[in-house]
């Protein structure tokens, strides 16, 4: 069994899918942001659930797409412990494993290129990132990377597994797909019979030109791909309602939510809530659910029976409610949230998923009728109509 090579060709970088074929859960190893699109209906394509998106290093030469993987399938990410890549649940050191069905990858630190690189064993193949590479090696030059770390962790760990192992490196520019461990202790132009200082030597001559994108790509990876640069906060910045929910601003909405005069629902998936952040004070009501994103059958009958039949119904794009005509309306567990740092945090993606209407808290119409999904609201797909209309007050 051998796993889907994918390909970036502005970056040259290889992502891996892997799968157990008897559960169909699905494990993806250094996704890239431009290929989200790619990558996803590559795993409707073949009838997988994703179960982890892997990080081998925080990567200077492309975005990773493990965050907007994470929201729209739900998977959990990894990455290296010694990385700094905060927002991955799960930190790996070396030796731990991950399941995705019946089937383990096992993480080996193999640090040299950054101070936390790793590689990845599965059956008898192993994705190596940039640490090793067909006939050659990734860089040491930045950070926080140690050609001298580098030659141990090849020659004393990616080495020392079996000669038939498959490599399956993180980038190839001259259109190889893999290789093997017996060919590259063999003939490796770079490290293959070569002393420690002499390899030492080798990279340091190197002299190779700084990454085009390290200064938006670094800080991105380090967040599991959430951009901070300038384009990218032009892409996640709050956009206007396009057809749905425009009659009343996200911070009108959010005040009346704060004085207790309206009901917020939060329509995301159980795994965006818990990925993304929690929304204080919303009723967690479900439209789709992974895995397959079916349609929640009893969602008209939720929506209604969290808002009171008191309540004056009207739709928003960011926090969408259903407002009490008066304070003294609102029944007793509808109180403002608290002002307590803990309940009233949320996270900067939560906050921009509400502010543009995506998968976000919605208006919750107690009184409107569903006809099913409209219109798409960003990337999250259709809101349906009885969330989403517009009731006249």
């Amino acid at each position: 069994m051998i796993p889907l090579q994918l390909f970036d060709p502005a970056s040259s970088t290889y992502t891996y899918v892997l799968h157990d074929p008897a559960t169909r859960e699905a494990l993806v190893i250094d996704p890239v942001d431009e290929q989200l699109d790619r990558d996803l209906a590559v795993l409707q394509a073949h009838g997988l659930t994703l179960r982890w998106a892997v990080e081998t290093h925080a990567h200077a030469d492309h975005v990773t797409s493990a965050a907007r993987l994470a929201e729209h399938t739900g998977a959990h990410l990894a990455a290296p412990a010694g990385c700094g890549i905060g927002t991955a649940g799960k930190q790996l050191a070396h030796g731990d494993t991950l399941a995705f069905g019946g089937e383990t990858l096992r993480a080996l630190h193999t640090p040299g290129h950054t101070a936390g690189s790793m590689s990845f064993v599965w059956r008898n193949h192993v994705f190596t990132g940039d640490t090793l590479l067909i006939d050659g090696c990734g860089r040491t030059d930045f950070q926080s990377g140690s050609a001298r770390e580098l030659y141990h962790s090849i020659t004393q760990v990616l080495f020392a597994l079996p000669d038939a192992t498959t490599v399956w490196p993180g980038h190839d520019y001259q259109g190889r797909g893999h290789s093997s461990i017996g060919a590259e202790k063999a003939g490796n132009a770079r490290i293959a019979g070569r002393s420690e200082a002499e390899f030492i030597a080798t990279m340091e001559a190197l002299h190779l030109p700084r990454p085009r994108r390290i200064d938006e790509a670094v800080p991105a990876n380090l967040q599991s791909g959430l951009r901070q640069d300038a384009e990218g906060a032009a892409l996640q910045a709050p956009r206007g309602a396009e057809g749905y929910a425009g009659d009343v601003s996200p911070q009108l909405a959010w005040q009346w939510v704060q004085a207790g005069e309206a009901v917020l629902i939060d329509v995301r998936t159980d795994a965006e809530r818990e990925w993304v952040g929690q929304v204080p004070g919303a009723v967690p009501v479900a439209w789709k659910q992974w895995p397959g994103m079916a349609m929640n059958p009893d969602f008209d009958a939720q929506l209604r029976a969290a808002v009171p039949r008191a309540a004056r119904p009207c739709c928003c794009a960011a926090a969408a409610c259903a407002r009490w005509p008066r304070p003294s309306a609102r029944p007793s567990w509808a109180s403002p949230p608290t002002t307590s740092s803990k309940a009233s945090r949320v996270t900067p993606m939560a906050r921009r998923s509400a502010a543009r209407g995506e998968a976000g808290a919605t208006a919750a119409c107690p009184g409107a009728r569903a006809e099913g999904p409209k219109k798409k609201a960003g990337r999250w797909g259709p809101l349906p109509s009885a969330a989403s209309r517009t009731l006249s007050q």
